[in-house]
């Protein structure tokens, strides 16, 4: 592939030394003949703020960026956001740097729905206890509006930002019911989903925001978090007998969908998802 084109790209993150993004799409493009260089850019290890590394990238070269925490609500106010309902989210998950300058997307909304479809088809959603209201968070709560559901009850240590979305998401949808809790406990009693948007749980931030005695009772559980994919929280779900949908699907989908952005081309999905796991050979 030494003359096909290639591609810049890159991920923009705290935390993100184990991340699957850079091997994703490299290996996109070599199922479109196209080489990719995609870069993990973490600011505290450059000694830059966000907002340099971000221009740097604009400038250097960039076709786009994929950006994860902290930064999804921050790069809002940097882009320009065509999508009314990524502007009513108020988080952007991918960049792309266009000659009239940066577009703001999100992939994690459409992500989380293929990868709820995936497991639970057409099903509801029902009731969801949804814990952590950033930048993934709101994503996720969007894509449980355009699931069906019909009662979020958001849970956040800052009940500022958890009220910021609960009106998000009625100007979106009025007839939704929104409730904000402290406890996370007290939320999932009697909820059919149980969701995690937290950093909780992944390599570094070990542990779970709910106990598997918490979880008795729903029917499906989510993790956001995806390094690793089999996390405490999902563990506890499973133990309670619900159905999971790991947080590796949600960075598949959302990778897949980030692709077609940034380079106008398809993929294999089985192909893709075989060779990530290590199922073929990537060659």
């Amino acid at each position: 592939m030494t003359d096909a084109p290639s591609l810049l790209l890159g991920l923009i993150g705290d935390n993100i030394a184990r991340s699957q993004s850079p091997r994703l799409h490299r290996l996109s493009g070599a199922q479109n003949g196209i080489r990719v260089r995609y870069d993990s850019l973490i600011p505290n290890d450059m000694g830059a703020s966000f907002e340099e590394v971000f221009d740097g990238a604009r400038t250097g070269g960039y076709r786009g960026l994929n950006i994860t925490y902290p930064y999804k609500e921050k790069v809002v106010g940097m882009v320009r956001v065509d999508d009314p309902l990524v502007r009513a989210m108020g988080s952007v998950n991918t960049v792309l740097f266009e000659p009239e300058g940066p577009v703001g997307l999100n992939t994690d909304y459409t992500g989380f729905m293929a990868s709820y479809r995936a497991i639970r088809g057409h099903a509801a959603p029902g009731v969801v206890a949804m814990i952590g209201t950033g930048g993934v968070g709101r994503a996720v709560a969007f894509g449980l509006l355009g699931l069906g559901a019909r009662e979020i009850r958001l849970v956040d240590r800052d009940p500022a930002r958890a009220e910021a979305l609960a009106e998000a998401l009625n100007r979106a949808d009025p007839d939704l019911a929104v409730s904000i809790w402290i406890e996370a406990e007290r939320a999932a009693e009697g909820a059919t989903g149980l969701i995690n948007c937290t950093p909780v749980g992944m390599y570094g931030h070990e542990g779970a925001v709910l106990t598997a005695a918490a979880m008795a009772g729903a029917e499906w559980a989510f993790d956001a978090v995806y390094t690793p994919a089999d996390t405490q929280f999902l563990t506890g779900a499973e133990q309670a007998g619900l159905a999971v949908i790991s947080g590796w699907e949600l960075f598949f989908f959302q990778g897949v969908h980030a692709w077609k952005l940034f380079s106008g081309k398809g993929v294999d999905e089985a192909r893709l998802r075989a060779q990530l796991i290590g199922q073929e050979d990537a060659a």
